[in-house]
C-alpha cells in the first residue's frame, strides 16, 4: 500500500471514529485507539506495517513534550506548587512503588517491575482534562487537584524516559552504571547551557525575516533537531524536545512557537494513538481473557485505592476524593511511550508489552463508565442533605430586595450602598454567602425561589424587587411567585439572553436587562471611535441600534413561540436596521453639503 493510500485510511478512520467517540462521551484519545484497532492487523488488516507507523508517529509525542516544556513557566508552577509538587509527586511516587512491588511479586525482574510500575502510575492527561472540560469541572475541588497531579505526571515523564535506557544498561543485578549517569548529566548540562545562549538569537534572526512559513519551519526544526541530537547522544528524543521547550518557555517567541507546532502535534499525536490501537493484540481478549481482566482491574483498583487517601490528606472531602480516584485510575498515553522504549531496550518482551498496552487501553475505555457510575450512584451516598437552616432576616422593611448576589447583584448593591439606600439581599449559595460576608456585605442565606424566603425578606413592603439570579429556570420561578403573590411590587430583572427576556416579558416583567447588551454596545462604540468615526456619530450608532433592538424585542415577544415567524421577524428587523443606518448616512451627507 502506498503512502497516500495509507494516509487516506488513517484520515478516514480518525474522521469517523473520533467524532463518534466524543459524542458518546469517551473522548478523542479513545476514538483514535478504537479506530486503530479496527484498521490494524487484529481486525480489518488495512495497515499491516504497524511498527513503521508507530516509530514515525512518535514524533507526535515528541511535539507534545515540547509544548509541555513551553508551558513550564516558573510563575505558573509557583501558583500550583502545592497540588503539583505536593499531591502530584506523592501520587506518582507511592503509586509507582506500589505497582512496582506488585509486578515484582508476580515474578518480574526489578528493572521491568519499576518500568511498568511507574509507567502505569501515570494517567491520561488528554483523556482526563477533556472529560473535566466537557463536564465544566476543571475549577471544582477534584478538578483542580486532578490538574495538579496530571501536570506533575507530565513533568515526571521526562526523568522516566531518561531512566528506562539506564535501567536496561545497568550492569549486574539491578546496579546502576554511575559513569553512564554522569555522562548523561554532563550532556544535559551542555545542552541546556548551549541552548540558553543560542536559541534566542537564532529565533530572533529567523523572525526578523518576517516570513511566517520560515518561522514555522524553524519551529519544526527546533523540535526535531533537538530530539535527533539527544537520540544521537544516546538519550531520549522526547527529553531533547522537552528541554528545548523549557529553554524558550519565558521567551517572546513562546506563543508563536506553540501556535505553529500545535497543528502538527495534534495530527501526529492522533496518528500515534492510531498506531497504538493498531498494535493492540485483540486476540488476547479471547486467548487470555482472565489475564487481561486481572491486569486491567488490578491497575484501576490499586490506583483508585492509592489516590483516595491522598485526596483526603490534600483536604478534599470524601465525595471529591472518590471522584478524583476514579478520574485518575486509568493508564495514560505516556505508558505506551515508556513501554515502547522499554521494549526497544530489551526490558520488556513483546508478549508482556502487548498485554500491558491492551490493559491500559481497556482501562481508558472504562473511565467514562466509572465516572458515570460515580455521578449516578456514589455521589448520592456522600451527598448529605443541607443541614444549615436559612438565615433569619432582620425585622426591617427595605424599599429594595435583591434576589441573587453574584457579580450582577453585587454591582447594584454597591451603588445602592454608595447612595445610602438600604436593601435586603437573598442568595441561595452557602459558599457565595460566606465569601461575600468576609468583605462586610449584609446578605442573607435563603432561597428566593421559595415563598417563605420571600416573606421572611418582607418583599410585600418593598418598592423594587431586583431579580439578579444567574439560573434561567430559577429566575422564571421567582418571577412567577412575585407576580402571583406580590403583583404590586415592581420587578427589575436580569436576562441571560433574548429568550429569557421573552419569558420574563410573558410574566409581565417590564424592565429586563440582558447581560451583555449594554457592555457590547459600549465596546462597539469604542471600536467605531478607534476606526476614526467621530464620537457623536459612534454614540448615535450605538443608540440607534439599542432603540431599534428594544422595539424589536417588544414586537417579537408576541410571536417568540412561533419559530418560523420569529425568524421572518429577525430578517425583517435586520433589513430595517440597515435602512435606518443608510438613511442616517444620507442625512449626514446632506447636512455636510449644506
Amino acid at each position: 500500500m502506498s503512502v497516500l493510500q495509507q494516509s487516506i485510511v488513517f484520515l478516514g478512520a480518525g474522521i469517523v471514529a473520533v467524532p463518534i467517540a466524543k459524542r458518546l462521551g469517551f473522548g478523542s484519545v479513545l476514538g483514535y485507539l478504537i479506530a486503530g484497532a479496527l484498521i490494524g492487523p487484529s481486525l480489518l488488516g488495512l495497515i499491516p506495517e504497524v511498527e513503521e507507523t508507530l516509530h514515525f508517529a512518535e514524533i507526535g509525542v515528541v511535539m507534545l513534550l515540547f509544548v509541555i516544556g513551553l508551558e513550564l513557566q516558573p510563575s505558573r508552577l509557583r501558583v500550583l506548587r502545592r497540588s503539583v509538587f505536593g499531591l502530584g509527586s506523592t501520587q506518582v511516587l507511592l503509586t509507582g512503588v506500589a505497582l512496582s512491588l506488585v509486578g515484582h511479586l508476580f515474578g518480574l525482574h526489578w528493572s521491568a517491575a519499576v518500568t511498568i510500575g511507574f509507567a502505569l502510575a501515570l494517567s491520561s492527561t488528554a483523556f482526563v482534562l477533556q472529560m473535566l472540560a466537557e463536564k465544566k469541572q476543571l475549577t471544582s475541588p477534584h478538578g483542580r487537584a486532578g490538574f495538579g497531579i496530571l501536570l506533575f505526571q507530565d513533568l515526571a515523564v521526562i526523568p522516566l524516559i531518561a531512566l528506562v535506557p539506564l535501567l536496561a544498561a545497568s550492569p549486574g543485578e539491578g546496579a546502576f552504571d554511575f559513569v553512564r549517569i554522569g555522562e548523561t548529566a554532563l550532556i544535559l548540562a551542555v545542552f541546556v547551557f548551549g541552548g540558553r545562549y543560542l536559541l534566542r538569537p537564532i529565533l530572533r534572526l529567523v523572525a526578523s525575516a518576517q516570513v511566517h512559513e520560515i518561522f514555522t519551519a524553524a519551529a519544526l526544526g527546533l523540535v526535531i533537531g533537538s530530539a535527533l541530537l539527544m537520540q544521537f547522544l544516546g538519550l531520549s528524543m522526547g527529553l531533547g524536545a522537552f528541554l528545548a521547550g523549557v529553554l524558550v518557555a519565558d521567551s517572546e517567541y513562546r506563543h508563536q512557537l506553540e501556535t505553529d507546532i500545535e497543528p502538527f502535534k495534534g495530527l501526529l499525536l492522533g496518528l500515534f494513538f492510531l498506531a497504538v490501537g493498531m498494535s493492540a493484540n485483540l486476540s488476547l481478549l479471547t486467548s487470555e481473557p482472565l489475564t487481561i481482566a486481572g491486569i486491567t482491574l488490578g491497575l484501576v483498583a490499586i490506583k483508585a485505592l492509592m489516590i483516595f487517601p491522598l485526596g483526603r490528606l490534600y483536604g478534599l472531602d470524601n465525595k471529591n476524593s472518590v471522584t478524583l480516584s476514579l478520574l485518575l485510575a486509568q493508564g495514560g498515553e505516556f505508558a505506551f511511550v515508556l513501554f515502547s522504549i522499554a521494549s526497544n531496550n530489551g526490558i520488556l518482551d513483546a508478549a508482556l508489552s502487548e498485554r500491558l498496552i491492551l490493559a491500559v487501553t481497556i482501562s481508558m475505555a472504562l473511565t467514562p463508565i466509572l465516572y458515570l457510575f460515580n455521578e449516578r450512584v456514589l455521589d448520592n451516598l456522600f451527598t448529605q442533605p443541607e443541614a444549615r437552616p436559612f438565615d433569619v432576616v432582620e425585622d426591617e422593611d427595605h424599599d429594595v430586595v435583591i434576589a441573587g448576589f453574584g457579580r450582577f447583584g453585587q454591582i447594584i448593591a454597591r451603588i445602592l450602598s454608595m447612595r445610602g439606600i438600604p436593601f435586603t439581599a437573598l442568595e441561595s449559595s452557602i459558599a457565595q454567602v460566606d465569601f461575600v460576608r468576609r468583605f462586610g456585605s449584609q446578605i442573607y442565606y435563603g432561597d428566593p425561589a421559595r415563598l417563605d424566603s420571600l416573606r421572611a425578606a418582607h418583599v410585600d413592603k418593598a418598592k423594587v424587587f431586583v431579580l439578579a439570579v444567574d439560573d434561567v429556570e430559577q429566575s422564571i420561578r421567582i418571577a412567577e411567585l412575585m407576580r402571583h403573590y406580590y403583583p404590586n411590587v415592581e420587578i427589575l430583572a436580569r436576562a441571560r439572553n433574548r429568550n429569557h427576556a421573552f419569558r420574563l416579558m410573558d410574566l409581565g416583567v417590564k424592565v429586563q436587562i440582558r447581560d451583555t447588551l449594554r457592555s457590547s454596545l459600549f465596546l462597539a462604540e469604542e471600536v467605531l471611535k478607534e476606526l476614526g468615526i467621530p464620537e457623536d456619530e459612534a454614540h448615535n450608532a450605538a443608540e440607534t441600534f439599542r432603540t431599534h433592538d428594544e422595539k424589536t424585542l417588544d414586537r417579537q415577544q408576541a410571536i417568540h413561540h412561533d419559530e418560523e415567524k420569529l425568524i421572518q421577524s429577525a430578517m425583517e428587523s435586520a433589513q430595517q436596521l440597515r435602512e435606518l443606518f443608510e438613511s442616517d448616512d444620507q442625512a449626514r451627507t446632506v447636512n455636510k453639503k449644506n
